[in-house]
C-alpha cells in the first residue's frame, strides 16, 4: 500500500510540473517597448480597420517605456511576447583590408 501511494504521489507531482511548464511557456509574457511612431501607426491601423472616429489616444507605459496605447473609443493594445523568446544576438562583422 505504501509503494502504491508513493507512485501516485510521484505521478501527481510530475503531472503538476508538466502542466506548470506548459502554462509558463505558452502564457507567461513580457512587455515589448514601442516607439511613439510605432504606437501612433498601430493606433491609425486600429482606426482604419475598426472604423473608429476617435481623435486622441493615450500611451500605456511600463517601467518608463511605451508598451501600448488606449484609444478614446475604449480599444486597448498592449504589445507582449512570450518570456522564452530572447532578443536576437548581435552579430558583429569585422572588415578586413
Amino acid at each position: 500500500p505504501v509503494k502504491n501511494m508513493f507512485e501516485i504521489l510521484v505521478t501527481t507531482i510530475w503531472a503538476c510540473f508538466v502542466m506548470y511548464t506548459l502554462w509558463f511557456f505558452t502564457s507567461a509574457k513580457d512587455y515589448v517597448p514601442l516607439t511613439v511612431k510605432e504606437a501612433k501607426m498601430l493606433w491609425k491601423i486600429h482606426k482604419q480597420f475598426d472604423l473608429c472616429n476617435a481623435k486622441t489616444w493615450q500611451r500605456i507605459m511600463h517601467n518608463g517605456k511605451i508598451v501600448g496605447f488606449k484609444c478614446e473609443c475604449g480599444y486597448t493594445y498592449v504589445q507582449k511576447r512570450p518570456i522564452i523568446i530572447n532578443s536576437p544576438a548581435t552579430v558583429r562583422i569585422h572588415e578586413t583590408d
